[in-house]
């Protein structure tokens, strides 16, 4: 059973994800939506702290908060000015947008409640998840296997760095 000071710290660092999320999307200033996804980031890994996941919570701090939004920030600097404010969207788009927001968490809500057997069938069950078995799950090439989503993701990093280059080159 989980103690009440493990469910109230769950509800503080969930209300956190969400508010720096929604101020993420919705802040005018590039570079104080980066901030706000730092903080997002080191919230997710403090879940995974909880659930007693110190290593995803490490790889989250270090991968995530740490390389990727450095990344970020090196790309906002390369390529604008970080101090002005970005340009009111026009109203279509805002409408565009709000419906794929609302479309968006109909369809989450559908598999949520639609498969709550499925995943209460899955919780029920104990899973044993070690960092051997994180391990040879991310670098598996069978059916569920992660190794080429894994080097499709970096050279996409990739690609990002080189094109940063070209762009601050041409300055």
């Amino acid at each position: 059973m989980e103690s009440v000071g493990n469910i109230i710290m769950y509800f503080i660092i969930a209300l956190a994800i969400i508010v720096f999320s929604v101020l993420t999307v919705t802040t005018g200033k590039i570079l104080r939506a980066a901030t706000y996804l730092l903080f997002v980031l080191f919230a997710t890994a403090g879940i995974y702290f909880q659930m007693d996941y110190e290593f995803l919570g490490a790889v989250q701090i270090a991968v995530y908060a740490g390389g990727i939004l450095v990344l970020f920030v090196f790309a906002i600097f390369l390529t604008g000015k970080p101090g002005q404010s970005s340009e009111p969207l026009e109203s279509a788009k805002k409408k565009i947008g709000l419906s794929a927001a609302v479309l968006g968490a109909l369809v989450c809500g559908y598999a949520l409640f639609t498969k709550a057997g499925i995943c209460s069938a899955l919780v029920s069950q104990p899973i044993d998840v070690t960092i051997n078995s994180i391990g040879s799950m991310l670098l598996s090439t069978e059916k569920f296997g992660y190794l080429l989503p894994f080097e499709a993701i970096s050279i996409l990093l990739l690609a990002c760095i080189i094109g940063g280059i070209v762009i601050a080159r041409k300055r």
